[in-house]
């Protein structure tokens, strides 16, 4: 069995939600990633945080990056999956709830994420291009 910890990207670390956006984006390319865990003062997920997130959702609006926190563009309910969960349920996740990174949580604690690329280096082609089509197919326009 293929588990959440087999494939996803070891290193993954938070961003508190007292953090600014200019800091998350600091943090971002430091890290070569385009998207953080956002965590609350007893380092549990409180949201995600895209690159995207920060320029349509701070910049384009006219919102100062260096005055609005991360805990600020939290939204909805944070997805997270088990790292000994198995790839189904990975995917299953992934699809019902159309998201593109998922944290991975073992023992309370923040050990990775998985992103399009993780899964692009461990599912066949035939089942990438099937959790493309659902991520992708169904998504409402931001």
């Amino acid at each position: 069995m293929t588990t959440a910890g087999d494939i996803m990207h070891r290193g993954a670390q938070w961003i508190p939600a007292h953090e600014t956006l200019d800091r998350a984006a600091q943090l971002m390319r430091e890290l070569n990633v385009g998207a953080l865990p956002i965590s609350d003062e007893n380092e549990r997920l409180c949201g995600i945080l895209t690159d995207r997130d920060i320029v349509v959702g701070c910049v384009a609006r006219g919102h100062d990056p260096a005055r609005t926190t991360a805990g600020e563009m939290a939204q909805g309910t944070p997805r997270w999956i088990d790292a000994n969960a198995d790839v189904s349920d990975v995917l299953e996740m992934m699809e019902g709830h159309q998201i593109r990174r998922l944290p991975v949580i073992e023992n309370k604690r923040l050990v990775g994420m998985i992103s399009e690329a993780d899964l692009a280096g461990h599912l066949t082609e035939e089942q990438l291009a099937g959790w493309v089509e659902r991520v992708y197919a169904k998504r409402a326009p931001r």
